[in-house]
């Protein structure tokens, strides 16, 4: 019955990918987070949202499964409803998944956007720095994500404003033992674990593409896990990835 209850919302992705909804947590403070972006996504007839970051003027980074025919990304948001003076709405010209993304294990789900304009940078809109190439973060350190994803795994509402919550990195293992086979997927060296089983705090449905930010860094990129939105949940690992996103960023800098 849950999953059945899921589905409206996750229709247009891949089983299990969840998309990223923020439970357990609160509205963020607005503009707090001015590297955020908020990512519309149509497929077809069908429009579902995202979430991303912008790492430079005109690039910005969300998940692969994001995908779609067309994509328009809104800068500067805080409350999605109101056409808020802070807002940038830019269209993406190209996207670039990463070409080994696999779409059934969610192996490498990240993708660069490449906007139709710079974006103008000030108080409300900014960039997010990323990690050195290989970077780990340390199991128990305390991160955060935030999304305008669902804020309940049960009721398909979804919230107008920035939600955010703090999780705790974990070990690889506590993916890879855990019960069921749930990730039987899940690869050390581009995904990372996230998310205290003991906690009901996690994100999920609505929210896949955005950064979990691990001091002032981009860490890791919101990507998969259980129907139910409980954690841990997978994210793909951002250090992993430096080589290819500053090779793509150059090849296709104007």
């Amino acid at each position: 019955m849950l999953i059945l209850i899921l589905l409206p919302v996750a229709f247009l992705l891949p089983p299990g990918a969840g998309a990223g909804e923020i439970i357990g947590g609160q509205e963020a403070q607005p503009h707090s987070r001015p590297y955020m972006a908020y990512v519309n996504i149509l497929r077809g007839d069908n429009s579902f949202r995202c979430g991303g970051f912008l790492v430079s003027e005109n690039f910005a980074l969300t998940a692969a499964h994001c995908k779609g025919d067309k994509i328009t990304v809104y800068l500067g948001a805080h409350n999605i409803k109101q056409q808020e003076q802070s807002q940038q709405k830019i269209s993406v010209l190209r996207q670039i998944p990463h070409r080994k993304y696999n779409r059934e294990t969610f192996n490498n789900d990240i993708m660069l956007l490449q906007l139709e304009h710079k974006a103008e940078l000030n108080e409300q809109v900014g960039l997010i720095p990323l990690p050195l190439a290989h970077q780990r973060v340390q199991p128990g350190t305390v991160c955060s994500v935030a999304g305008w994803g669902r804020t309940n795994a049960l009721r398909k509402v979804l919230p107008d404003t920035l939600q955010e919550v703090d999780l705790k990195v974990l070990d690889n293992e506590a993916c890879l033992k855990y019960p069921g086979g749930m990730y039987r997927n899940y690869n050390t060296r581009t995904m990372m674990c996230v998310g205290d089983p003991k906690e009901h705090k996690a994100s999920f449905q609505g929210d896949s593409g955005g950064p979990l930010v691990c001091g002032k860094t981009a860490q890791g990129v919101v990507s998969w896990g259980p129907d139910n939105g409980s954690p841990p949940r997978v994210y793909a690992r951002l250090s992993t990835f430096i080589p290819w996103i500053q090779r793509m960023m150059k090849k296709l800098q104007p």
